[in-house]
């Protein structure tokens, strides 16, 4: 079994979840006592959370490929970014180690195609919804068409992951509101909705919602366990 290596901590509320799915998985598919061999980084999300805001991404990622450098010195032989957000460095981090990166983006992409899914819904952090990282990756690498909320739906998104989610608060109020622009996003032709925020599984999932959701995070994680098995 191979090590996977993680950068977590974007939230640590969203890296227990990795570390709980990537563990399941392998007792799932090899049984008894087997668990994961798992080197995790969790960084000081306040740190990188300050950085993005004020739109120093260079920075922020800079502290992200020193990250995963410490993970593949650890002994990791393929690297997370255990966020949508921090993905945005994807490309620079995977240029910066000797191991292979796995890209969220990537991943999701190919569940979404296996579904025989053309056009989604993306929500997620402002970031990931209003800048070009997930939009056009889907788009130009993997031909699917991306449609995201209205201004004030992106708002309460973004609210609500970082005033709530990230603290660990779910709220019921809060779920009907993601759920009510789902809803809208399908009135606008999406066939699915990406969950394109490691958070959002916190607070919503399939038996929510009729309409397919690509839960990023379960995705990615158990991607890892493919990689990690040989699979």
């Amino acid at each position: 079994m191979k090590m996977i290596g993680l950068v977590g901590g974007m939230s640590w509320e969203s890296s227990a979840e990795y570390y709980r799915i990537i563990n399941e998985t392998v007792r799932e598919r090899l049984g008894g006592l087997h668990s994961a061999r798992i080197m995790l980084y969790s960084m000081e999300f306040m740190e990188i959370e300050k950085l993005q805001r004020s739109g120093k991404w260079d920075e922020a990622t800079e502290g992200i490929i020193e990250a995963a450098k410490l993970v593949e010195r650890a002994g990791a032989e393929i690297v997370l970014i255990c966020s949508n957000t921090g993905n945005e460095s994807a490309d620079r981090v995977g240029a910066s180690i000797g191991v292979p990166l796995l890209n969220i983006v990537d991943v999701t992409a190919c569940e979404v195609v296996s579904r025989g899914i053309e056009k989604v819904g993306l929500i997620g952090t402002r970031y990931t919804m209003e800048m070009e990282f997930f939009r056009k990756r889907l788009e130009e690498n993997h031909g699917i068409r991306v449609v995201v909320p209205d201004e004030d739906d992106r708002a309460t998104i973004h609210e609500i992951i970082y005033e709530e989610l990230c603290l660990g608060i779910t709220r019921d109020e809060s779920r009907r509101k993601y759920l009510d622009i789902i809803g809208r996003l399908v009135k606008r032709a999406a066939e699915g909705v990406i969950l394109g925020c490691t958070e959002i599984k916190l607070l919503i999932g399939q038996g929510d919602c009729d309409t397919p959701l690509f839960d990023t995070t379960e995705i990615h994680a158990r991607a890892a366990v493919d990689f990690a098995l040989g699979d």
